[in-house]
């Protein structure tokens, strides 16, 4: 089950397209959806989330905590609205492509993709391109 939470004034569009769309691309990765769980926030609730357990005085546009069980992905996946919003800006493109792009992130992160290095990163987004064009919504 995927669901949808905000801290914010923040309500996600399209809950039912967008949870048919994370799962195909879990499927996709040969994995299994499991229990999954977004929560939209702003940048001062996931700053705190990221200096308490990842240790990161920074701020970032996504936390995700991994609960997955083998292939059965399980986790947590937290997204500040405000670094979608910049970030949107900053790449000069629209908030729902930004936003798409980070959620998918998450889900790719369980599904083993890493991004330390500048090839695991260019692979990343070769990766999350591959999901977005996938994507019967917007």
């Amino acid at each position: 089950m995927i669901e949808f939470y905000s801290e914010t004034d923040f309500k996600i569009e399209n809950p039912k397209s967008l949870s048919h769309w994370i799962s195909e691309t879990i499927l996709q990765e040969n994995h299994q959806p499991g229990d999954l769980t977004y929560v939209f926030c702003d940048d001062a609730y996931l700053h705190r989330l990221n200096v308490q357990f990842l240790n990161h005085d920074t701020l970032t546009d996504i936390i995700s905590f991994d609960n997955s069980l083998g292939k059965q992905i399980h986790g947590e996946i937290y997204i500040s609205i405000e670094r979608v919003k910049e970030n949107a800006s900053t790449y000069r493109v629209a908030f729902l492509e930004e936003l798409h792009r980070v959620i998918i992130h998450g889900v790719l992160h369980f599904c083993g993709y890493k991004d330390k290095s500048k090839q695991e990163q260019d692979t990343m987004t070769r990766m999350e391109n591959k999901a977005l064009n996938r994507r019967t919504f917007v």
